[in-house]
């Protein structure tokens, strides 16, 4: 009877210890997305078969306050990116005022930014920029509203972020150029490496993002 007894206080010590180390690990793991898991037409030709280590290339862009501005001076951040114009009436006023709340989450974090990339750089000088940031009460050293040579725009997007797509009709957004942008926010992590999209338009998606930063903010 003593054995059977230590027996099964023994069980009911060493089952839960057992259960504790190998229970399943329910925390969301966030994917490494490359080229070759998206849609065709939002990657350059030259990208489109390339499989893992796809890292976002270094850039200089200006901001709203007409300074340069680095993608080295945010190295080690995670960053959430869009491409918007601040003429547009459809999509962007929807996706800036979602992109609101991401920065109300994040706003005493500096390890996190968010940097709102033009389609269209002709009209958007960095005072119409500077205007539209305070439009959308954007944190100095925060939210980055950025413009440059439009090549290298969207070079950013073709060959680095995916968040353009060819213009399939005038009336679709298009600013005079070969491309509209997507409702997409896409997550970059420390390494500059892309762990996410999401519809900058639904509420649901945007809450998901802020849920996946604190995921990649746990894993640093």
């Amino acid at each position: 009877m003593r054995k059977v007894i230590f027996i099964f206080g023994l069980l009911m010590v060493c089952v839960p210890i057992a259960y504790y180390f190998n229970k399943p690990d329910d925390k969301k793991k966030l994917a490494i997305i490359s080229p070759i898991d998206l849609d065709t037409d939002v990657v350059d030709p030259e990208l489109r078969n390339k499989g893992r280590a796809h890292f976002i290339s270094d850039f200089e862009l200006t901001d709203q306050y007409n300074e340069k501005f680095s993608s080295k001076a945010i190295k080690g951040k995670i960053w959430i990116v869009e491409y918007f114009f601040s003429t547009c009436k459809g999509i962007c006023p929807i996706m800036n005022e979602e992109m609101k709340r991401v920065q109300l989450a994040y706003n005493n974090d500096t390890n996190v930014v968010i940097l709102s990339l033009t389609v269209d750089p002709e009209y958007d000088e960095p005072e119409i920029l500077k205007s539209y940031a305070e439009e959308h009460d954007a944190q100095k050293g925060k939210w980055f509203f950025l413009t440059g040579a439009k090549k290298t725009l969207y070079e950013l997007a073709r060959k680095s972020f995916f968040l353009l797509k060819p213009a399939e009709a005038k009336n679709q957004g298009d600013v005079g150029s070969d491309f509209i942008h997507t409702n997409n926010f896409v997550l970059i992590d420390k390494n500059k490496q892309i762990r996410g999209y999401y519809d900058g338009t639904n509420p649901a998606e945007v809450t998901e993002l802020i849920e996946d930063i604190d995921i990649l903010k746990g894993q640093s």
